[in-house]
């Protein structure tokens, strides 16, 4: 009988788990192999192209990202206590979260990154990014930090963004 696979509901802004900072991840074995399955499974329910632990209201230093959304399997990936050890150059991009629905600004990031992490087997690798992909890259591993895309905006642009949430909420839209 295959296991089934369980697709969890995307915790929204200003759930307190979304502004913590993860815990390390130290145990790698079946468990963590599900979880993994289970937050692709959960990040494609919901159209993201990434999804961090803390979204699915886990405080652990795990993401999965997949830029191509299903249409290279190869570009799955599984990032497990990562680090950012490399920036270069700047990008200025429009970003949304699965976190923060209908929300949609540009951030400015690094236009290439290179990351350090473990994977579901807890060997250590590093991966590099450009454009989208260092994009998802940082976004996730902020989300790691308990660091939202909002917090990076300007405090007019933050407080813009918050007065929409707050009157979504009123309207029972959140």
């Amino acid at each position: 009988m295959a296991k089934k696979i369980k697709v969890h509901e995307i915790v929204k802004y200003p759930d307190p788990v979304l502004a913590k900072r993860g815990e390390d991840v130290t145990e790698f074995g079946e468990d963590l192999k599900t979880l993994v399955e289970e937050m692709f499974e959960s990040m494609y329910a919901a159209h993201g192209i990434g999804l961090a632990a803390p979204q699915i209201g886990l405080s652990k230093r795990l993401t999965v990202i997949d830029v191509s959304f299903k249409k290279v399997p190869a570009d799955k990936l599984v990032l497990i206590n990562p680090e950012i050890v490399e920036r270069e150059g700047k990008q200025f991009e429009e970003e949304g979260c699965l976190s923060l629905p209908e929300i949609r600004e540009k951030v400015n990031r690094a236009a290439k990154v290179r990351v350090r992490a473990q994977n579901v087997e807890g060997e250590w690798f590093e991966v590099e990014g450009e454009e989208l992909l260092a994009r998802a890259l940082q976004h996730e591993i902020d989300h790691l930090d308990g660091v939202l895309f909002i917090d990076r905006l300007s405090r007019l642009k933050r407080d813009l963004v918050h007065r929409r949430i707050k009157k979504m909420q009123k309207n029972g839209e959140w």
